[in-house]
């Protein structure tokens, strides 16, 4: 099964599931309890952290849900916030989920030192309901920001080219 966000980030092969942690959370629970898929597969944008360049298309079966806070050691969290599908331990780029979109140049490129190379809101709760229903899973990312002040503005300006890519991209590979 290939899933989505939805709202303006969705794709002729993708069922849209939700945007944020909550709405892909809840929906795909749903989706995976009515029929439960053998393989899930995540497409759509992400921001990078500094790293990645503009529409390069990413893979990635590892997310964390890190909020700005911990990296200013201003909270803490006593759940994992580490989810992976990545069986064969190689070295991959993690995505970072949060329900909001990183704006600060110098906070952002914090995530590197970690290992976390881009930023998409849904991403953390699909693999984390992947995992628990044991379904193997993964994502497939196109670049279409930097976490910087102009990330809202670069995302609307890129996002119709990232998303054909990502269809050019996904067409080849099935």
């Amino acid at each position: 099964m290939i899933v989505c966000a939805g709202n303006n980030e969705t794709f002729s092969f993708a069922t849209p599931m939700g945007v944020g942690l909550v709405e892909m959370a809840i929906n795909l629970t749903r989706a995976c309890l009515m029929n439960p898929p053998e393989f899930l597969l995540f497409v759509g944008t992400a921001g990078s952290y500094g790293e990645a360049k503009i529409f390069d298309i990413v893979e990635s079966k590892t997310a964390a849900n890190i909020e700005l806070c911990f990296l200013e050691k201003g909270c803490y969290t006593p759940i994992d916030n580490v989810v992976t599908t990545n069986t064969q331990n190689k070295k991959e780029i993690i995505v970072n989920s949060s329900n909001y979109i990183t704006t600060n140049k110098q906070l952002s490129q914090r995530f590197l030192r970690f290992g976390i190379g881009l930023e998409n809101m849904e991403f953390f709760s699909f693999l984390s309901v992947a995992k628990e229903f044991g379904i193997p899973a993964g994502g497939v990312f196109c670049v279409t920001n930097y976490t910087d002040e102009n990330a809202h503005e670069d995302f609307l300006k890129n996002s119709k080219k990232a998303k054909e890519l990502l269809e050019t991209y996904m067409a080849k590979r099935t």
